[in-house]
């Protein structure tokens, strides 16, 4: 697991360096508009002899926020890719590394002007994550896994119409989606994980898709924010019950190197249960995640 750290780092300070060499020396096609932010924070918590007590502890965690737009004539072309990672040590609960952040997000959108400010538009996006992912109700000696690569996996593809009014906003409407859940993994395939069939690795959802997305450099000075809003609803199996995806992503500039990142993400999916006590009861719940970072940040736009 420490060789998978150590690769993390290399390829992200490697990236990094890529991106800064590409955006300095490089001319940009006709039409695009290429950005991104790559963040890699690490922390260190170290106690002796402390009245107060706490536990010795080291986290790493990386994040890539890309994005590559093209406008041109009655022409516009989005897709953003979102990658990150991170684990955590904690000396004394015998876990060993546990993983705190795992995703990757692909999405990518083509439309076709129709007036000024509306677009005939169709979206494909892609949602997994790398690593395996464990639970562990009673302790170390107890653990379950619950996620790994492929399970799950969301891909979804939608028709529908996009709605531009600027260059920081964005409303992606559509009244046609396939939603299709892959859980290749076979023990998560045989407990019926993430709402396919008990030994099935696939189920494709029919409905209706709105994916809302805002951006903004500098709301206020060495401020930049980014929140992405996703709604889906199934038409044969509880339409009333919306899945939510909302994420969000504040970058707090100190210098040209150095930033605190602060990165939300809320889910819900009436399909995904949740253990919620000793008896191993499971529901559906609303689930959320908070990333606050201080570290290495680089921001390009071209």
């Amino acid at each position: 697991m420490t060789r998978n750290i150590i690769f993390l780092t290399a390829v992200m300070l490697l990236t990094g360096m890529n991106f800064k060499a590409t955006a300095q020396e490089e001319e940009i096609p006709d039409g695009w508009h290429n950005g991104g932010i790559i963040s890699l924070n690490m922390s260190q918590n170290s106690f002796t002899n402390w009245a107060s007590g706490g536990q010795n502890s080291v986290a790493l965690n990386g994040l890539l926020n890309l994005t590559a737009n093209y406008k041109k004539d009655k022409s516009a072309w989005d897709n953003a890719l979102t990658i990150g990672y991170g684990k955590m040590l904690q000396k004394g609960n015998d876990l060993g590394w546990v993983k705190t952040d795992d995703r990757i997000d692909l999405q990518s959108k083509y439309g076709r002007q129709a007036s000024e400010k509306w677009f005939y538009s169709g979206l494909m996006s892609f949602r997994t994550q790398m690593d395996k992912g464990y639970n562990y109700p009673r302790g170390p000696d107890t653990k379950i896994k619950i996620s790994d690569l492929l399970s799950p996996a969301y891909l979804l593809f939608s028709l529908g119409m996009d709605y531009k009014p600027n260059d920081n906003f964005t409303a992606f409407l559509s009244p046609l989606t396939s939603k299709n859940t892959i859980v290749n993994d076979d023990y998560l395939s045989s407990i019926g994980a993430f709402g396919v069939d008990p030994g099935k690795k696939f189920r494709s959802e029919l409905g209706a898709y709105a994916n809302l997305a805002y951006k903004k450099d500098e709301i206020v000075k060495n401020v930049n924010f980014l929140t992405k809003l996703d709604l889906f609803s199934n038409y044969l199996h509880n339409p009333q019950n919306i899945d939510i995806s909302w994420e969000n992503l504040l970058v707090l500039k100190v210098n040209e190197f150095i930033s605190a990142t602060i990165n939300t993400l809320l889910i819900y999916d009436d399909d995904i249960l949740i253990r919620v006590d000793e008896t191993d009861q499971k529901e559906a719940r609303a689930q959320f995640k908070e990333v606050i970072a201080v570290g290495l940040t680089y921001k390009f736009l071209k």
